[in-house]
This record gives C-alpha cells, structure tokens and sequence, in this order.
C-alpha cells in the first residue's frame, strides 16, 4: 500500500493540514493511520477521497454533507464541477491528478476533450497538460507514483498529440521544412511532439525522427531533407555533454538549430549565431515564423 505524509497530502490536495486535523475530529469519513510515534499519514484510498472532497469544498459543497455521501455519489458531483467551464484550473488539476492515480482513461478523455472544447488543442497542452505534468512531479520525485502510472499517463497524452497531428493537413510542396529528433538518452518526447503539431499546423514539412537518434544518422537526414530547421530537447540531465552533441550536429550545415530543454541545460548551451534557445511553445512558433520570414 502506498501512504503519504501530512506534509504530502496538503500538497496534493491543497487542504490545509490544520484543516484535515478539524475533520478528523468531526467526521467520520477521515481515520488517518498513526506510525508508533503518533505521526499521521494517510493511505493511496484517502488521498483520492480527499482530493475529491478538496474539489467540492472549494465549489461551495459542506463537508457534513459530502460525510453522508457514498463514494458514487461524491464522484458523480465531482464529475459534474469538472464539467463546469466556471471550475477552477487547480480542480481540473487535482482531476487530472485522480485520473493518473487510479489510471482511469476515461476520466482523463473528459477531461482533455472539455479543454480543447473550451481553449483549443494548443492552449489545452500549454496551459492545463505542462502544468499538470509540472505538478505531479512532486508525485514522481518523492516515489509516490509508480514508473507505471507515469509512462500510463505520459502516453495518454501522447496518443491526443498524435491523433491531433493526422487530423492536419499535407504541407503543400515547397513549404519550408524542419526535423525534428531527440538524441540518445533523452526520453522526454511529449515537448517534441507538440513542436511536430505546431509547426505542422503552420504549414511546415516535418521530419519527425522521434527519441534515441544517433548524431551520425541524424546528420545524414539532414544532408538528404535540406531542411530549414532542426530542432531538438535537452530534458534529461545531461550538462556535460550538451556542447559536444550540439557541436557534433552542427558540424558539415548550415542549418539553423533550434534548442529547448530545462532550464539547466539550456544555461550549458554555449551561444552560436546559428543556435535558437527557446522555453516556451509559443517562442519555438516564434522562431519559426522569423525563419520562414527570411525565405
């Protein structure tokens, strides 16, 4: 069984642990287990029932009320706030949260399809999925979700990635072109994807190479494409030999290279006329459009 700290609960929840302390003194539903010392913590059961009610309260519901529901009921009214276009996005986040912990696809598809519904495909990933996945980091960092659960939910948002970018249409021919690759070791393929997407829906010709290219091939891509751009991500710690793939890429073109990545990495990038640093979606269609301007 998997358990949190109080510390932990209140950071996922974003209920107080004062607050939890009052409930479990006037309600029935909070019976948190004590190690020998008397410190409590709380089981995977618990955390999801509190993330639940943490949403109805902050929607107007009284916890004496919700302390008589059933687990059906308190769900069905959960699923009704989410709906809300009025729900706040720390609501759609811990959804998004009880959606990886019980890795519930269908939870998760209502979620996502009510966004794209409401922001659009782009808005949707920039501002409700890279916040979330920032959020559940506190989950991956401290053990607390298994690898399983991770890669579960990483390739739920990679299949709506994916299925977004068949729905675009054909570049036309002549469109300016960009490939886009991850090198060995590096696995993060969700950000690379989404420049795939964009630059696609921009009217670009993608070469999309995926994750664990070697440098030899990818220079090989780049002699046959010709393309306009090349573009890549650092996520993984990897300070040390940035400069020594970059320069390896660079060398025998002239291509303009386009690099994201954590901030770490980035910082390590030494600065080249030809290397682009960009930290957000909306800078990478930025460069893009200035490249495509110079044609």
């Amino acid at each position: 069984m998997v358990t949190y700290s109080v510390a932990q609960v209140e950071a996922l929840t974003g209920i107080k642990a004062h607050t939890l302390r009052i409930w479990e003194r006037r309600y029935d539903f909070l019976d948190p287990m004590r190690t020998p010392t008397n410190i409590r913590y709380y089981s995977d059961v618990q955390l999801k029932q509190l993330l639940n009610f943490g949403i109805l309260v902050r929607n107007g519901y009284r916890v004496s009320k919700l302390d008589k529901m059933t687990d059906e009921e308190v769900y069905e009214e959960v699923t009704k706030v989410l709906a809300d276009p009025a729900s706040e996005s720390s609501d759609e986040m811990k959804g998004l949260t009880l959606s990886m912990l019980e890795m519930n696809e269908e939870d998760f598809d209502n979620i996502f399809e009510r966004q794209v519904i409401r922001k659009g495909f782009l808005r949707t990933i920039t501002e409700s999925i890279y916040p979330f996945l920032q959020y559940v980091g506190v989950l991956w960092t401290t053990n607390k979700a298994m690898i399983a659960q991770e890669h579960y939910m990483s390739n739920l948002i990679r299949q709506k990635i994916i299925a977004a970018i068949e729905r675009l249409s054909i570049p036309q021919k002549g469109a300016p072109s960009v490939v886009l690759f991850l090198l060995e070791g590096e696995e993060h393929e969700i950000g690379l994807l989404l420049a795939s997407f964009m630059a696609k829906e921009m009217g670009w010709n993608v070469y999309y190479l995926g994750h664990g290219v070697p440098v030899a091939n990818i220079k090989k891509v780049i002699d046959i494409a010709e393309p306009d751009a090349m573009m890549t991500m650092f996520v993984t710690p990897k300070v040390s030999k940035v400069n020594s793939f970059i320069e390896s890429i660079l060398e025998g073109n002239e291509v303009p290279f386009i690099i994201s990545g954590s901030a770490e990495n980035l910082d390590a990038v030494k600065g080249s006329e030809r290397i682009v640093k960009v930290s957000s979606p909306l800078e990478f269609q930025d460069r893009l459009i200035g490249i495509q301007n110079k044609k």
